[in-house]
């Protein structure tokens, strides 16, 4: 079986029609013992200081994985995946170029998925057939991120961790339904969250320290309960084909296509604050003038570069923040019961 490494979430039933091992190459880079080691492969062959942390994570784990065909996202992604191309055809590793419509588009879209297939020996027949087989891993995590928000018996790392493996599901997604599974099993006799603790959600690219950002929110009386991109990436608005699924898919659009699917998560899922993300030297970074201008609900932005764990800094802003909408809450509470 080829393996393919993908460096965002694509039509990966594309791949998987084409008999290929789909490998998210954030998700090797991320999950590394020590994932600094990868940017150093990268800065080492030339990377600069001030790329994006992970692209230079993205190439590592090429080279340190021998993965001999990535396909790069030219379009709805991140700009230096053009260069990163480049960079990786240099070294002998095969580059296929893929390319999300500017804008929302079902016929644009469909003659980019037939291309890839074409690229990869197969068709959209038997990638239609693969997407009814990604019916029952894509259902399990929207059930395990409603058991986030409204059981509230699921952490917001868990649901991070679970939703944003949806990208290539753990490069075996029979064995990501059985585990999921498993795990949905055993929470359902946790004892939920308290009701009083705050609920937040988290907009943006993944962060780079994950598991220390959601425990320290937890530990200040506060919960992720909706995260936006990683909800993405299991596909919530799965459509009538795979065109229409990946026309759905909000995050390789415009920051309207984004807002509207934010502002119905916030009053779904009783929203107090929200935690934006951004990444250093990334164009996306811009986007946090309009979320600050469009949503209304309080908005903190935290910065993230080559830092695997949240520093003194970022706590003290965490905390400050969630103090800030528990003060709020008690005003408005008193406000509301006369």
């Amino acid at each position: 079986m080829k393996t393919i490494g993908i460096t965002t979430t694509i039509p990966l039933e594309c791949l998987l029609a084409a008999g290929c091992r789909v490998v998210d190459l954030n998700n090797l880079f991320i999950s590394h013992p020590n994932p600094g080691s990868l940017v150093d492969i990268a800065e080492g062959a030339g990377f600069p200081l001030n790329t994006c942390t992970w692209i230079k994570g993205i190439y590592g784990a090429c080279i340190e994985n021998r993965i001999g065909t990535v396909i790069c996202v030219t379009g709805g992604d991140c700009s230096n995946t053009l260069m990163l191309m480049e960079v990786l055809q240099l070294k002998g590793i095969k580059a296929v170029p893929f390319a999300y419509p500017a804008s929302p588009n079902y016929d644009l879209m469909k003659a980019e998925m037939e291309k890839l297939c074409q690229a990869l020996g197969t068709s959209m027949t038997a990638a239609e057939e693969i997407r009814r087989k990604l019916v029952k891993p894509r259902f399990l995590a929207h059930e395990l991120d409603r058991m986030t928000w409204q059981d509230n018996l699921i952490s917001g790392f868990e649901n991070h961790l679970w939703l944003v493996s949806a990208s290539d599901f753990n490069q075996d997604y029979v064995n990501y339904s059985r585990e999921i599974e498993s795990f949905m099993r055993r929470a359902a006799s946790r004892t939920p969250y308290p009701p009083d603790h705050l609920r937040l959600a988290y907009i943006g690219v993944p962060p780079v320290y994950a598991n220390t950002l959601y425990q320290f929110v937890e530990e200040n009386r506060a919960r992720v309960v909706y995260n936006e991109i990683q909800r993405q990436f299991a596909m919530p608005e799965p459509g009538q084909d795979l065109a229409d699924q990946y026309t759905n898919y909000t995050y390789p659009y415009e920051t309207a296509c984004r807002l509207a699917d934010i502002r119905q998560q916030i009053q779904l899922r009783n929203i107090d604050g929200i935690i934006h993300y951004v990444q250093s030297f990334c164009h996306r970074t811009i986007s946090d003038i309009i979320f600050r201008a469009r949503l209304n609900v309080p908005v903190l932005t935290l910065e993230g570069g080559s830092d695997y764990k949240i520093n003194q800094h970022l706590k003290t802003r965490i905390e400050a923040f969630i103090d800030m909408l528990g003060q709020s809450k008690i005003v408005k509470g008193k406000i509301k019961g006369g």
